[in-house]
């Protein structure tokens, strides 16, 4: 009885979230684009900026759906462990520590980050690298900023990203991602790319997608 009754719900949860995603127009989002280059602007973004920025943005409306079903929260702990940890993954991770030993002890050194773990991240987040995603960040953001469940939260990375884009700091031309809106090697959103990104190997680029640095 209980497992009817939990398909049941499921069932209804699945459905009134199509029902939400559906109810989402390429109408709507562009009069909301609109707006928001609008309050970019007047948040001290430059026109030029947001007009190249926005030039190919679209409503993504698949990430709507992602966003509700993350698997850090719908997934029992050992389940999430299982598909991310395994013993290929370690040995490799291994065999990366051996090889970028030097960065790693300078880098251990100098921020107290034990080499361990940032590889182990590095492992979580994009499979060291393999996957650092193919989504377009600003259409991303522009989408989940659209969205009401977390609209503000949304808006300020995606007003974040712009005024980097602006100071040069990164180019809209990179930014590929996850469907969140994280870039790069460790998957960064843009308060964090404002935050902790650094021109590390010293090239006046700030590159958190091809620079292991």
């Amino acid at each position: 009885m209980i497992l009817v009754n939990m398909r049941i719900l499921i069932s209804i949860l699945i459905f009134v979230l199509v029902l939400t995603t559906n109810s989402y127009s390429d109408e709507s989002f562009n009069r909301w684009l609109s707006s928001f280059k609008k309050y970019a602007i007047n948040q001290g973004v430059s026109e030029n900026t947001v007009n190249e920025a926005f030039k190919n943005t679209k409503l993504l409306k698949r990430i709507i759906t992602y966003d509700r079903n993350q698997p850090e929260f719908i997934e029992k702990t050992a389940v999430y462990i299982s598909k991310r940890v395994n013993n290929q993954k370690v040995l490799y991770a291994k065999k990366l520590i051996i090889k970028n030993d030097k960065l790693l002890k300078k880098i251990e050194k100098e921020f107290n980050v034990k080499k361990n773990y940032l590889v182990a991240l590095w492992g979580i987040e994009t499979v060291f690298g393999k996957h650092k995603g193919k989504v377009d960040i600003i259409s991303a953001l522009a989408t989940l900023s659209y969205d009401k469940r977390r609209s503000a939260y949304f808006s300020r990375e995606l007003i974040t990203l712009l005024k980097l884009i602006d100071k040069n700091i990164v180019s809209i031309s990179d930014l590929k991602g996850s469907w969140a809106g994280a870039h790069g090697n460790f998957q960064f959103m843009p308060s964090s790319i404002k935050n902790h990104a650094i021109d590390y190997n010293k090239d006046g680029n700030i590159d958190l997608y091809n620079s292991l640095e």
